[in-house]
């Protein structure tokens, strides 16, 4: 996975496959908690008696907590590292997830307030991952460290929707906030203990790996950070911030309404909902990762970097975009999986484009423009998923909601393609 860096005899312990995997797990553990809830309303919905509109909202009142504190985690990652500001937000964000049943049972007041918390802890995954890449990470190796850590999204989608619908049906709605809870306990124990925040810090690193790393970021930790103005408003940066919002209107429509889709649409039970929607993640890990593989090989050989970034980001978006218009006109189940793992494959080969290219242009500050970025690209959670069960509710239909997710796609297409260039901003 790691070969093919330009230094194909390193050796030593690599500990940064360590902090990649580690990270990808917290992932992993952020997108159980956030679906969970996409299975487990469908049930609470009959149990609480919510209109369509009112379980959008509860769905959507996570990217409330997400949105308003995107940004600030991206300063705070930025001044205190990428280890302990994810160490504490999985530790936030997983108590939120195992009280989550006892405040649906009180009201749905206090449901939306828990999980507006949940989105306050998990705000700041990326950031801190980001932080953490920019010192644990060669250029080199970009494509695949990316790639793997935006595996995590579909892998915890994929796992949140199987398990959650299975403990929906065996044992109750409740009990897939209590498992996911207790999952990213463990890993906090886990993180502390084997993570170092910066890595010429770190005991445990080989020499030759030392060697390699300490030329990321040659005297970062001496040298001052750009100023936020010198790269957020910049033209790859808004670039960036079109793409990305783009694939997030994109994804949160697919993360929190395909069990709902197949149990409406296809009449399926609540298991098979859970068990259709979980199949289109599973080729988006295989396409993250080859695509993050393929992109790293071409650079390495010469290809140039922002050309690979824009074909690979465009094709992405407006593949979905094709997918999405077709699939209404799904006649069965069958068919719709088959649609929706290309359109979902398609789409996470994001990583290998704007996702890479925020540590190709501010390597330094890239916890500070992801979180920039993710805060505007987190506002498909808060009126997306929101508007999609209005438009849901007015129209008795998914194809104006896959319509208005396709437009909005080939607009960040056009947009990332005519703006984007990667190289580092603060080199111009």
């Amino acid at each position: 996975m790691w070969k093919g860096t330009g230094r194909p005899s390193q050796r030593g312990n690599r500990r940064r496959i360590l902090v990649v995997a580690l990270t990808f797990l917290g992932c992993v553990i952020a997108y159980t908690d956030r679906v969970n809830i996409s299975v487990a309303a469908v049930a609470m919905q009959d149990r609480f008696a919510w209109s369509q509109t009112q379980k959008g909202f509860v769905l959507s009142a996570f990217f409330v907590g997400y949105l308003l504190f995107m940004f600030p985690a991206g300063l705070l990652a930025r001044r205190f590292g990428g280890k302990p500001m994810l160490g504490l937000a999985v530790l936030a964000w997983s108590l939120f997830t195992l009280l989550t049943p006892v405040a649906a049972t009180l009201s749905i007041v206090v449901l939306l307030a828990a999980r507006v918390g949940m989105g306050l802890g998990e705000a700041v995954m990326f950031p801190a991952a980001y932080e953490l890449f920019g010192r644990w990470v060669p250029p080199l190796e970009r494509g695949r460290a990316i790639a793997a850590l935006m595996s995590g999204v579909p892998a915890g989608t994929l796992i949140g929707l199987m398990a959650a619908g299975w403990l929906v049906e065996r044992y109750g709605w409740p009990m897939a906030f209590y498992v996911f809870g207790v999952a990213g306990l463990i890993w906090v124990i886990v993180w502390t203990s084997q993570v170092a925040n910066d890595p010429l810090k770190e005991r445990r690193l080989g020499a030759e790996e030392r060697a390699l790393l300490s030329t990321i970021r040659p005297q970062a930790a001496a040298t001052e950070a750009p100023p936020l103005r010198s790269f957020l408003l910049r033209a790859p940066s808004l670039a960036i911030i079109a793409a990305h919002f783009a694939t997030t209107w994109n994804l949160y429509l697919l993360l929190a309404w395909l069990p709902s889709y197949f149990r409406d649409v296809h009449k399926l039970s609540i298991a098979g909902a859970g068990l259709l929607s979980a199949a289109p993640w599973v080729t988006s890990i295989v396409a993250s990762n080859a695509i993050g593989a393929a992109t790293d090989r071409l650079i390495h050989r010469g290809a140039d970097r922002t050309s690979i970034r824009k074909w690979v980001q465009c094709t992405a978006l407006l593949a979905t975009a094709c997918l999405l218009l077709i699939l209404p006109h799904a006649r069965s189940a069958g068919a719709a999986v088959a649609l929706l793992c290309l359109a979902v494959g398609a789409l996470t080969c994001f990583s290998a484009g704007f996702a890479a290219g925020v540590l190709d242009i501010v390597p330094r500050s890239s916890a500070v423009l992801y979180g920039f970025s993710n805060t505007l690209a987190t506002i498909p959670g808060v009126v997306g998923v929101g508007v999609t069960g209005w438009l849901i509710d007015l129209t008795g239909t998914y194809t104006a909601a896959f319509t208005l997710s396709a437009v909005i796609g080939a607009a960040g297409a056009l947009l990332f393609g005519w703006l984007f260039e990667a190289r580092a901003i603060d080199e111009r």
